[in-house]
C-alpha cells in the first residue's frame, strides 16, 4: 500500500475512468472520414499557432521525461537541474534550426521529410525501420510502467493487476491513435497540456508555501533530506562525477528529444511557416514553464519525502510527484482533491504521449513502407495507393504497433527498462538529428549519404548500448547479476552522434557518382525547404 488515503484512491479511479471515456469519445467526434487521408494525416492543418504549440508541448513531455525528470532531480539535486534545463534546451534548438525547414519539406512523415532531399523507396523504409527503432522502445517503458504506476496509486500489489493495467492502458492507447488520427490525438494532448500545467503548479505552490516562498529554505531542507549532504547542489551525483559521462547524456537528450518522429511530424500539421514558429514559441513557453515546476516539485521532494523513502518507491524516484504530491495536500477532501489531480495528468500524460507514438509509427509503415516502399516495387505502372486502402492500412497498423507494444510491455515489465529509454534517445541523436541536418542545410548531400546516416547511427547505437552499466554490470541494469560492460559512458551519445555524422559525410564524399545530379535537384528544392518559396524546378517523385 502506498501512502494515499482509501478517498484519494477511489477519486483517482473514478476520475482515470472519466478521463479515458471523455478523451475517447472526443476522438470519435473528431475522428476523420474514413477515406480523408489528409485529415487523418494533418487534421486539414486547421489547429491554431496556441492549440498546436499545446499539442507540441504534450507530445515533447512523455509520461517517461515527467516522472524521470522529476525524480532525477529529486535524487541527484544539481545533475537532474542540468537535464530539465536539457530538455526545455533541445525544445529551442527544434524551434530556431529545424522547426521552418521541417515544415516546409514534409507532409505527413519523417519519410516525406527525408524524400524531399532524396527520393527513393530506399530512403522511405529506411526512415520506417529508424522511426520504429527509436519510438517503440519508449512505447515498452511507458507501457510497462502502468501497471506498477496504476499498482502505486491505488495501493494494489498483485502481478495479474499490473498486467491487466498495462493491457487496458494499451487498448486505450491505440483507440485514440486509430479513430482520432492526427486532430484527434493532438486533442488529447492539448487536455493534457492544460491539466498537467495546472496540476505541477498547484503542488509548485503548496511546496513553496511549505517554505513561506523561500527559495533558500527550501534548497536547504532538499539538500538535508537528500541523504548526501554539500554535494547535493554540486554536480557528480549522477554520474560518479564522470564529467564526459554527464557531457554525454545531456548532448543526447539535447540532440536526440525533439528529433524524434512523433515530435517532427507535428511540424508538418502547422498552416504556414510563420504558424510552426508561432506554435514553437508556445510549445517553448509551457515547455520551459513546466520543466521550472518540475525542479520545484523535484527539490521539495528531496526536502518532505527524503531519498530513503523515495528510493523505496523506486530506485530511479520515478513516484517522487506523487509522493510529494501526498505530503503538502495532507488529508481530508482539498487533499484527495490535489493528489486526484496529478493523478489524472499523469494518467493523460501517460495515454497521449503512447498515442501519439502509436499514431507515428502507424502513419510510416503505411505512407513510407507501404504505399511509397512496398506497393512501388510490386506496382511497376507506378499508380499511386488509394487513399481508403492507406487510411485502413495506417489504422491496421496502429492496432499492429500497439499489439506489439503491449506484448513487449508484459514480457519486459519486471525489467530495468531505462535503458530502453535511452536507447530512443540516443538513435534520435545520432541518426535522425544528423540526417535532419544534413538534408536541410548541405548542398553536397546524397541519398547514400542519407541512408548511410540513418543506418550507421541507428547501428552504432544498437552496438555500444551493450557494453553500456544500463545493460550489465549494475544494480539498476537489465541484467544485474550479469558483466559484460565494456562501454564507459551511460549514454553512447558521445561516440555515436559523431559516427552519425561522420557517416553521411563519408557516404557523400565515397558514393559521389550520382551527387552532382542530387546537389541540382537540391538546389531547386532548397528555396521551399530553406524559406517556404516555389521549386524552381519540378521534382522527382519519392
Amino acid at each position: 500500500m502506498n501512502g494515499f488515503d482509501e478517498s484519494a484512491q477511489t477519486m483517482s479511479l473514478v476520475a482515470f475512468i472519466a478521463v479515458a471515456t471523455v478523451t475517447l469519445l472526443l476522438c470519435v467526434m473528431t475522428g476523420p472520414d474514413r477515406d480523408d487521408l489528409d485529415e487523418f494525416y494533418t487534421g486539414y492543418r486547421s489547429l491554431s499557432p496556441v492549440r498546436n504549440g499545446l499539442a507540441i508541448a504534450g507530445d515533447y513531455l512523455s509520461a517517461a521525461t515527467l516522472l524521470s525528470t522529476t525524480g532525477i532531480i529529486a535524487l541527484t539535486g544539481y545533475d537532474g537541474l542540468v537535464v530539465a534545463l536539457s530538455t526545455a534546451l533541445s525544445l529551442v534548438l527544434l524551434m530556431f534550426l529545424l522547426a521552418e525547414p521541417l515544415r516546409n519539406a514534409g507532409r505527413f512523415t519523417m519519410g516525406d521529410m527525408l524524400t524531399r532531399r532524396a527520393p527513393g523507396r530506399a530512403v522511405r523504409i529506411a526512415a520506417c525501420g529508424v522511426t520504429l527503432a527509436a519510438l517503440v522502445p519508449l512505447m515498452v517503458v511507458q507501457l510497462a510502467g502502468s501497471g506498477d504506476l496504476l499498482a502505486f496509486i491505488l495501493g494494489f500489489d498483485s502481478s495479474g493487476f499490473r498486467t491487466g493495467s498495462i493491457i487496458v492502458l494499451g487498448i486505450v492507447m491505440i483507440s485514440y491513435a486509430a479513430i482520432g488520427g492526427m486532430k484527434g490525438t493532438a486533442l488529447i494532448q492539448i487536455v493534457k497540456t492544460v491539466v498537467l500545467v495546472a496540476a505541477c503548479l498547484t503542488v509548485s505552490v503548496l511546496v513553496m508555501n511549505r517554505f513561506d516562498w523561500s527559495t533558500g529554505a527550501l534548497l536547504a531542507a532538499a539538500q538535508q533530506g537528500s541523504g548526501a549532504g554539500v554535494a547535493y547542489l554540486r554536480s557528480g551525483l549522477q554520474f560518479g562525477g564522470n564529467g564526459l559521462d554527464m557531457v554525454s547524456s545531456e548532448l543526447t537528450v539535447v540532440l536526440g528529444a525533439a528529433c524524434l518522429p512523433h515530435i517532427t511530424m507535428r511540424m508538418s500539421s502547422a498552416r504556414s511557416a510563420q504558424a510552426v514558429r508561432r506554435s514553437l514559441s508556445w510549445a517553448v513557453s509551457v515547455v520551459v514553464g513546466l520543466c521550472l515546476l518540475l525542479t520545484v516539485i523535484g527539490f521539495g521532494a528531496a526536502a518532505l519525502v527524503g531519498h530513503n523513502l523515495i528510493v523505496a518507491a523506486g530506485a530511479q524516484g520515478n513516484g517522487s510527484i506523487l509522493q510529494v504530491s501526498g505530503v503538502v495536500a495532507g488529508s481530508g477532501e482539498l487533499g484527495a482533491l490535489v493528489v486526484t489531480m496529478m493523478t489524472t495528468a499523469i494518467f493523460l500524460t501517460l495515454l497521449a504521449s503512447v498515442a501519439g507514438m502509436i499514431l507515428a509509427c502507424a502513419n510510416s509503415l503505411a505512407h513510407d513502407l507501404f504505399a511509397h516502399g512496398l506497393h512501388g516495387i510490386r506496382n511497376r505502372a507506378k499508380e499511386p495507393v488509394e487513399d481508403r486502402i492507406e487510411m485502413g492500412t495506417a489504422q491496421a497498423a496502429a492496432v499492429g504497433v500497439g499489439l506489439v507494444a503491449i506484448t513487449l510491455a508484459v514480457l519486459a515489465r519486471h525489467w530495468n527498462v531505462q535503458a530502453l529509454v535511452t536507447l530512443s534517445f540516443c538513435i534520435g541523436a545520432s541518426a535522425l538529428a544528423p540526417a535532419l541536418v544534413y538534408s536541410m542545410f548541405w548542398r553536397r548531400f546524397t541519398r547514400t549519404g542519407l541512408l548511410s546516416t540513418l543506418i550507421g547511427g541507428t547501428v552504432a547505437v544498437l552496438v555500444l548500448i551493450t557494453g553500456t552499466n544500463l545493460v550489465s554490470g549494475s544494480p539498476g541494469s537489465v541484467f544485474p547479476g550479469r558483466d559484460f560492460n565494456w562501454f564507459p559512458f551511460t549514454t553512447t551519445g558521445l561516440v555515436s552522434i559523431p559516427v552519425g555524422f561522420l557517416a553521411g559525410w563519408l557516404g557523400t564524399v565515397l558514393g559521389g557518382r550520382t551527387a552532382a545530379e542530387e546537389r541540382r535537384l537540391y538546389e531547386a528544392e532548397e528555396p521551399w525547404i530553406l524559406a517556404g518559396a516555389p521549386p524552381a524546378t519540378p521534382r522527382r517523385a519519392g
